[in-house]
């Protein structure tokens, strides 16, 4: 992780520095903080002796980036999935949040709804609910209903029978960490979603921007997946919905394998790890 040399500034850049470390290091599974990832907050830093005008005006160019590489990763993920799938209108499957709220004014995986809802080719979305912090049922569908797309919301655990009967074109995810060799982590519940899609032969299309690739880890194998608090799963709304002592396995993501992944896509296109990283 590289750091500015010098914190020689009349400002408190050490604490700023101290602050943006814990930031970079507070979600050990999220890799992609803005455009370059950690890269992005050094930029940031680096304007440390120039002062918080200079600081801001990189920050304002970093989330500039970010929404111009999710604009593009969607877009080229859009055409992918047109080419993908026969059906139109199309019906599509999301899990969390992938748009704007998540990102930086447009979204990834929901900024593909954006492109195709454009141009009149959506027909519906599934929104999973996404179990425990409930960010699909919470964030997503609030915002497909700001931008008049319709939708769904439905039990995490209704995703395989919906595909089953025959509701879903294609299942679109964003993604925190992606292996050299494709493999993606993403929020809990996405590795799930990607064997019920291969069994039921449904396109699964990743969309990330590429600073979300780690090219130092091999696998995912290698991937840190942060484990979360057990009352979130013990209590909903204030209320204690297990035996209070209830032992409890709450992993905030999971791991799916690049071989059961039908696209991975980031602002430069279609993802192909090399031949001696698969």
């Amino acid at each position: 992780m590289y750091w500015p040399s010098t914190l020689s500034c009349a400002w408190p850049c050490g604490a700023l520095a101290l602050g943006a470390e814990a930031v970079m290091l507070g979600r050990a599974t999220l890799y992609g903080l803005g455009a370059g990832g950690e890269a992005g907050v050094a930029r940031a830093l680096e304007k440390l002796d120039e002062g918080p005008e200079a600081v801001l005006a990189e920050a304002l160019e970093i989330l500039d980036e970010d929404e111009r590489f999710n604009r593009a990763a969607s877009a080229h993920a859009a055409e992918i999935v047109l080419a993908l799938c026969d059906r139109r209108p199309l019906r599509l499957l999301s899990h969390c949040n992938a748009g704007h709220l998540a990102t930086v004014a447009w979204g990834s995986a929901l900024g593909v709804v954006w492109h195709l809802h454009e141009r009149g080719l959506v027909e519906s979305v599934l929104v999973d609910e996404t179990r425990p912090l409930l960010q699909g049922a919470r964030l997503t569908a609030w915002e497909l209903a700001q931008a008049g797309v319709p939708y769904r919301v439905q039990p995490d655990g209704a995703a395989a029978a919906a595909m089953a009967r025959g509701f879903v074109d294609c299942v679109l995810v964003g993604a925190d960490r992606i292996a050299a060799n494709g493999d993606v982590a993403n929020k809990i519940g996405t590795y799930g979603l990607a064997i019920a899609a291969h069994h039921h032969n449904v396109p699964l299309v990743v969309v990330a921007p590429s600073s979300t690739i780690d090219s130092s880890l091999a696998t995912g194998a290698e991937i840190a997946i942060e484990e979360r608090a057990p009352d979130e799963l013990r209590t909903f709304t204030g209320t204690t919905i297990t035996p209070p002592d209830a032992d409890v396995f709450n992993p905030a993501f999971d791991v799916t394998p690049f071989e059961l992944i039908t696209a991975v896509v980031t602002e430069d296109g279609r993802y192909r790890p090399r031949a001696d990283q698969r």
